[in-house]
């Protein structure tokens, strides 16, 4: 296969398993389908969009509509990813482990976050952040971080809200800036949708997942050992290099300008990360949170809010997220490659 990407969507098995989605009825350039999805009829997924089912299934009904860029992924072996019937996700989107009932607007840049449950006839306005094991009431608009709500659905609301973001006219990605100088081990794994510009150094077992952009500029960009990038994750060095140490993770949907980002350090998904801003070792920035420029977060803390702000002290049960987020990411994209590789060797 000379052009993996030549037929959105992009698909790659899990453990052999191939996603099940007899009646697409569209996929915008460098989507991904990945593993144990299983997607109702009439589907249609934006450019960049990603719905990835490897440590636990996801399970999508009819008429689902996910704007560019958005993501939906599970928890390994505790939740996957359950949704019903005529939901739309907003560009940049983000449904992760929860469960969303049927008839629900996710607004642009929102984001459910695990062991959540969304009732039918949700709207969960742009922007906001239902935090984990949240439970969202049944035809009520949520808004805020972390979403709260705000007044009962107006009727005709969820068909208004629905058809607007459906209208939005779908991103074109743009190729890599300038050709890619890389350094990789071997064990490193980039996914065939993301993309990458300028120099780029990657340690062992470190992952850049999908529908990534990485853009290093006139600098560099830095991986070590074991780091890992999740899915519709951005990154452009505007004025220095971004470095990140071993054994760290960058979660779903975060922008991020040239960085420093320490060993142990977990950045939350939707999150926003300044140029220049500094994490020191053993830090954890909540989901949906900004730095400021040249912001210095200290290390053993929880930081969250905008401007992002120390929450709480670091203990066993956060420190414990990163070690086994990397372990599980390590063994998730040993299995991506080798699949990616395959398809790669078949003949076009």
């Amino acid at each position: 296969m000379s052009d993996l990407l030549s037929t959105p969507p992009f698909v790659l098995p899990y453990h052999g398993i191939l996603p099940v989605m007899p009646d697409l009825r569209h996929a915008g350039a460098r989507s991904a389908v990945i593993g144990r999805v299983t997607l109702g009829p009439r589907a249609s997924l934006g450019a960049l969009a990603l719905l990835r089912a490897d440590g636990h299934v996801v399970e999508i009904g009819a008429d689902f509509f996910i704007g560019d860029r958005g993501t939906v992924h599970i928890a390994h072996e505790l939740y996957p990813a359950l949704v019903g019937d005529r939901v739309t996700v907003g560009r940049n989107g983000v449904v992760h482990a929860c469960t969303v009932g049927s008839d629900c607007v996710i607004e642009e840049n929102a984001v459910i976050l695990d062991g959540s449950v969304v009732e039918d006839g949700v709207i969960l306005e742009a922007g906001s952040v239902a935090f984990p094991r949240s439970r969202l009431e049944a035809n009520m608009v949520y808004a805020g971080i972390p979403a709260k709500p705000v007044r009962p659905v107006e009727p005709g609301e969820i068909a208004r809200r629905a058809a607007r973001l459906r209208a939005v006219p779908e991103e074109v990605p743009a190729p890599a800036r300038a050709p890619a100088k890389l350094e990789i081990d071997p064990s490193t794994f980039i996914a065939a949708t993301s993309t990458v510009a300028g120099t780029f150094r990657a340690g062992a077992h470190s992952s850049v997942l999908f529908s990534c952009e990485l853009d290093a500029g006139d600098s560099e960009i830095v991986l070590g050992a074991n780091s890992n990038i999740q899915d519709n994750t951005i990154i452009r060095c505007v004025n220095g290099p971004f470095v990140m140490a071993a054994d760290a993770v960058i979660g779903h949907n975060v922008m991020l300008e040239n960085c420093t980002i320490g060993t142990g350090v977990l950045v939350g998904m939707g999150s926003h990360v300044a140029a220049g801003t500094v994490f020191e070792p053993d830090v954890l920035l909540a989901a949906g949170a900004r730095t400021e420029p040249g912001q210095v977060l200290e290390s053993g803390w929880l930081w969250g809010g905008s401007p992002a702000r120390k929450i709480s002290p670091m203990d066993d049960r956060k420190r414990a997220m990163t070690p086994w987020i990397i372990g599980t990411y390590c063994e998730y994209t040993a299995d991506f490659l080798a699949s990616q590789t395959a398809l790669r060797a078949v003949p076009a």
